[in-house]
């Protein structure tokens, strides 16, 4: 059973409220002139019960109070509306939590990736739009506290100035929009098992996104300072540098005999140039492989610089609220299917901050992470019988080192990371020949799809995210590259084009894939985690998830953790003899994990 949700919201049209069906990829989201308690109480939700189909069961009903949507929430099923992303965390901070969900702009996204579309709208009205040929309106954004106040303004859906004259209709039922959009994706969908298993997954995604965010990231706000303090000094004045950064700058112009701006790559570049090495980038792993005295202090000013425009005293004061890090995760925001945020970098925490995600009195967190997931996953795709008993150790590196590189671990990962990320040249590419001869399964695997990038081609996850298509610039440079008048350099130009994309696909399939297995694992532990009275997850990295979990309920959080990494292994590789070990540590502070 579903439950379809749209806001009875209002719009303000000539000094007045008139009734609203639904802003452009909006249906579903919370008006911003609603009660006082955010949840819409003036105007109320549209609902109606409908099959798996999209049939109605019933008649629409409105609830006006989030007491009754509570009670509707009881009676089970599937919610559908526009976006996760838009609606639930309106209906979070009212202390409503849901189970399960369709998610049309998640789900939208997807099935246009396989059409080979990226970056179109997606919301409901979108889909009705394409499917009837009429404009598309653009997405809604998701409302934060400043843009809420101007969402009033905002288009109705298939407004009149939208659409032109000749496509000018009244405002549809919002309910009908979001029944006909669910029905157009089911067709699209057919009965492919695996793309049901993405679809779902992907909206269960959007639903841990929304309440991580909501719930946000124990963090001790007075140890983030004390860290700041400990390796930048004490806070500057607006302008200024930190101290130690300062200490560094000069000792950078020391080292160069002359002034030199450590926060311009021109001038920094122009020094090194000066001082006899013609480097082409001042990245720091370009800059470490020179010979200078200005390396040391160089390298150290950009960690520094790094960490105080990225997670300085004002990223606290922006992000952190009540003790939590409360961060805006966007699901499947990369097109491997990895997710991405709205500003707050979550997913790139450095180390040396972890020391400030603390669980709280009579609480720990749980950290698990699975153990080299993607070649896990080049095993399973690939379906090499090898490489799928080497799966079998928890430490695959080391037994690959023990199955063809003489015990030496260091060269295994080196040549199975570049064989996933097309690194065939240097010290990865002479231990290429090892794998292809051990492992040729996998090794076509990952070659097969670098061919099929080189072509042009689209390559899938194992459960059917697509990637890109290449650009029109990326075939024109093909076209003049290919033919046979074309000059040396043309030739080159294609060649190299031709193997960036090649590259590119290689890594999709297994990035793509790992990202599938995780968001299965995901949804699987959300769901689990509602069995220990007052366990939330807080935190997920691509392969990392963390849950922070009264102390008394932390060995059985690790062992769910565990059991719901093997049923996503049995979902997305199903028959397949590959284990994904998950490794979860009961701690009190992040940084002690690992």
């Amino acid at each position: 059973m579903l439950l379809a949700l749209a806001l009875a919201s209002a719009r303000r049209d000539g000094g007045g409220l008139q009734p609203r069906g639904g802003i452009g990829g909006s249906v579903g989201a919370v008006d911003p002139g609603a009660g006082v308690d955010g949840i819409g109480e003036a105007h109320g939700y549209h609902l109606q019960e409908l099959s798996d189909d999209g049939e109605p069961l019933g008649a629409p009903m409105t609830v006006r109070r989030p007491p009754d949507l509570r009670a509707v929430q009881d009676r089970g099923g599937r919610w559908l509306w526009d976006a996760t992303s838009l609606v639930y965390p309106r209906l979070l901070e009212a202390g409503i939590r849901l189970e399960r969900c369709h998610d049309i702009t998640l789900t939208e996204r997807i099935l246009q990736a396989r059409a080979g579309v990226f970056g179109q709208p997606c919301s409901a009205a979108a889909v009705i739009a394409r499917a009837t040929g009429a404009p598309v309106p653009v997405d809604r954004e998701p409302e934060t506290a400043s843009s809420s106040r101007q969402s009033a303004a905002q288009p109705m859906l298939f407004d009149a100035a939208d659409m032109g004259r000749d496509h000018a209709v009244a405002a549809p039922d919002p309910l009908w929009v979001l029944r006909t959009a669910l029905t157009d994706q089911l067709r699209r969908a057919g009965g492919d098992r695996a793309l049901a298993l993405l679809l779902a997954a992907e909206s269960a995604s959007g639903l841990a996104a929304a309440e991580m965010g909501h719930v946000g990231l124990p963090w001790r706000a007075d140890v983030h300072r004390e860290l700041l303090v400990q390796a930048l000094g004490p806070r500057p004045a607006a302008g200024r540098r930190p101290a130690r950064m300062g200490e560094l700058a000069d000792e950078i112009d020391r080292a160069f005999g002359f002034s030199v701006n450590p926060d311009s790559a021109v001038d920094l570049r122009e020094a090194f140039r000066r001082a006899g090495f013609d480097i082409g980038s001042t990245r720091s792993w370009v800059i470490r492989s020179l010979g200078h005295p200005a390396v040391k202090s160089v390298l150290a000013y950009k960690e520094l610089a790094r960490l105080y425009a990225a997670n300085g005293w004002n990223w606290l004061a922006e992000w952190v609220r009540d003790g939590r890090f409360h961060a805006e995760y966007v699901p499947g925001g990369v097109v491997s299917g990895r997710w991405a945020t709205n500003g707050g970098g979550a997913l790139q925490i450095p180390r040396a901050l972890r020391r400030a995600v603390v669980a709280e009195p009579g609480y720990a967190l749980v950290v698990a992470d699975a153990a080299q997931i993607e070649p896990r996953v080049l095993a399973a795709i690939s379906k090499d019988d090898a490489l799928q008993r080497l799966s079998a150790d928890a430490e695959l590196y080391d037994a690959l080192a023990r199955d063809g590189f003489g015990g030496d671990r260091a060269k295994a990962k080196l040549a199975m990371l570049g064989a996933m990320y097309g690194q065939t040249s240097g010290e990865a590419g002479r231990l290429l020949p090892t794998l292809r001869r051990r492992y040729p399964s996998a090794m076509a695997c990952v070659e097969d799809a670098a061919r099929r990038g080189e072509s042009g081609q689209v390559v899938h996850s194992v459960l059917g995210r697509a990637c890109p298509p290449p650009g029109g610039s990326w075939r024109d440079v093909m076209e003049v590259g290919t033919t046979p008048d074309a000059t040396e350099a043309e030739r080159r130009r294609a060649d190299l084009v031709a193997r960036d994309r090649g590259r590119f696909t290689r890594n999709f399939v297994v990035q793509a894939s790992a990202a599938d297995w995780a968001a299965v694992w995901l949804s699987g532990l959300r769901r689990d985690l509602a069995l220990v009275s007052g366990a939330e997850l807080v935190f997920f990295q691509h392969d990392e998830l963390v849950a922070h979990v009264p102390r008394e309920g932390a060995e059985q959080v690790s062992d769910l953790t565990v059991a719901a990494a093997e049923s996503a292994r049995q979902l997305v590789f199903p028959g397949s003899a590959v284990t994904t070990p998950v490794r979860p540590v009961i701690v009190d502070c992040y940084a002690d994990a690992k």
